[in-house]
């Protein structure tokens, strides 16, 4: 909602980053893959226009990978180790000492997918906020080596619901974890997906005074129900006792079947014409390849490197 709000007033650049996909799926690269048309269709489906943002594709913008790598140079292993957002994505993952080394340094990638637009705000979850720290220090670093600032420092732009938990109570929702509800989930679908969902494990009885923190439902029902004023309500009732779980799950079923549903029509007339969603995605990308070379070259130049090539 905040991408196709800020498309209005705002230049925007959307990019499928199926090279940082790549981290954690290095063995599997068809699964990366096949999820790019998946992806844009998604974007379309719940509103971002091509005519006002620029959809792009990460793996065809080679300025990325190249910034990326006069970015690590700058970066410490003891600066990325200290990311908490990589942390608690290792430990998720179960890696050990077969860690990647593109999943560790991803941060790094982001930072280069940034500041490569120049981007001044960057809609991201709470759990990203260590990744525009670390951008900020980069872009500090770099324009230190230069004569004049090249790079731009940006702005995390938080939304009002900041991270959405997974149906399973997780802190972080990934389709890695298999604990998303997919917009092009069926009714049955959103059905076994909200019935699954994480509530107060203490609220035994219907009169018992049930927790709302850390209750996915009305996580959910903060993020997706029209009505504020009946979820504050429903709050009231349920921390009081006498409101019952099924009761606040059919609320959040009715809410999201009503939301999901045009998406899910828009999304299969969009996913059928995968040649179409291809097109689209060329013509994004080669937009901001050009803006991307752009940055490249004003940072190879203030590195006094040897720009063989005109953009």
């Amino acid at each position: 909602r905040q991408r196709v709000a800020l498309q209005q007033d705002h230049q925007q650049y959307v990019l499928i980053a199926d090279l940082q996909g790549l981290t954690d799926n290095g063995s599997n690269p068809q699964k990366i893959r096949d999820n790019i048309p998946q992806v844009l269709a998604d974007y379309l489906a719940v509103g971002i226009d091509p005519k006002l943002t620029t959809i792009c594709l990460q793996s065809a913008l080679p300025a990325l990978a190249e910034l990326t790598v006069l970015y690590m140079n700058i970066v410490t292993v003891a600066r990325v180790e200290r990311n908490p957002t990589v942390k608690n994505e290792i430990a998720q993952k179960g890696f050990t000492r077969s860690l990647p080394v593109g999943f560790m340094a991803y941060p790094i990638s982001q930072a280069a997918d940034i500041t490569a637009f120049k981007a001044e705000m960057v809609p991201v979850g709470d759990d990203q906020l260590p990744m525009i720290e670390q951008t900020n220090e980069i872009v500090h670093k770099m324009n230190s080596l230069f004569s004049s600032p090249v790079l731009r420092p940006c702005q995390a732009l938080l939304s009002d619901t900041g991270r959405l938990p997974g149906i399973d109570g997780s802190a972080k929702m990934s389709k890695s974890l298999g604990n998303t509800l997919l917009l092009s989930a069926s009714e049955e679908t959103i059905h076994r997906a909200v019935s699954a969902m994480y509530t107060d494990s203490n609220h035994l009885k219907i009169s018992d005074p049930g927790k709302i923190e850390g209750n996915v439902v009305f996580t959910w029902l903060d993020a997706f129900h029209p009505d504020k004023a009946k979820v504050a309500a429903m709050k009231v009732h349920y921390q009081q006792g006498g409101l019952g779980d099924r009761v606040c799950k059919n609320e959040l079923e009715t809410c999201l079947q009503e939301l999901i549903a045009p998406i899910r029509e828009r999304r299969a007339t969009f996913i059928a014409d995968k040649g179409m969603l291809m097109e689209l995605l060329k013509k994004g990308s080669e937009r901001a390849h050009e803006v991307t070379q752009k940055t490249l070259q004003e940072v190879k130049r203030g590195l006094g490197l040897p720009t063989l090539f005109q953009v």
